[in-house]
């Protein structure tokens, strides 16, 4: 079992582990729960009824948040030509070809996510190993025609979200600077683009059990009935 410190502890006691708490409940306790020096991130926690070794199953997907994750992500983009104009102008914090490539390769990494044109892959291909997940692909959005369109949304608050090997999705909700309803407002756009991706060959329950959480607070359970409903009415 994990030692606590007292802080945690003295937060754990203002949440009733036994209880499943409606959306705005959970996300105003979060809020009175956030007590580090720094301004914590709220994350939604959602186990599913999808099984992950099952590839028709896999759920996986973006979606923007309405009021963005609090955080600009830093973007490199592997493009040439106008496609690089347009990157730059949408706001790329980086932007080459086989130049930027060899700056990766050579241990490079001042960038969170990376944008590539489809016709950039045959060189951006080499960096498979050293990038792993980060690697861009068609079903992350990462390797798009519109590299300024996919600029532009991931600094407006683009997140993606992937079911885990346990058939859980842990996604950004925000800083728990904001208002309790633009939170609220991210957590029912980003449930109702996982709803929406429900497999269509899964059968039975598909959303398990959910909860949130801030960076340093304990986890806050979430009816999900209550959730789904309210996300399917947004």
């Amino acid at each position: 079992m994990p030692k606590h410190s007292k802080r945690y502890a003295d937060l754990a006691k203002k949440v009733n582990r036994t209880t499943y708490y409606s959306v705005d409940e959970a996300v105003k306790l979060a809020k009175e729960t956030a007590s580090a020096k720094f301004d914590e991130t709220l994350e939604m926690h959602l186990k599913l009824g999808a099984n992950p070794s099952k590839g028709d199953q896999a759920v996986r997907g973006t979606v923007v948040l309405p009021h963005g994750t609090g955080k600009v992500p830093r973007v490199a983009v592997f493009a040439d030509g106008e496609n690089a104009q347009a990157a730059q102008e949408a706001g790329a914090d980086r932007v080459g070809g086989e130049d930027l490539v060899q700056a990766i390769d050579e241990g490079w990494a001042d960038f969170d996510i990376l944008v590539a044109h489809p016709s950039m892959m045959r060189i951006v291909g080499r960096l498979g190993k050293k990038l792993g997940p980060r690697m861009p692909s068609k079903k992350s959005g990462n390797v798009t025609e519109d590299v300024g369109g996919a600029v532009a949304e991931l600094k407006a608050g683009k997140v993606e979200y992937r079911m885990d090997r346990g058939a859980v999705v842990h996604c950004p909700l925000g800083k728990v600077s904001f208002r309790e309803e633009q939170l609220v407002e991210n957590f029912l756009t980003l449930l109702k683009a996982i709803v929406a991706a429900r497999p269509a060959s899964l059968t039975g329950k598909y959303l398990k059990s959910l909860a949130i959480s801030t960076s340093m607070g304990p986890g806050i359970k979430v009816s999900v009935e209550d959730a789904q409903s309210k996300a399917t009415a947004a």
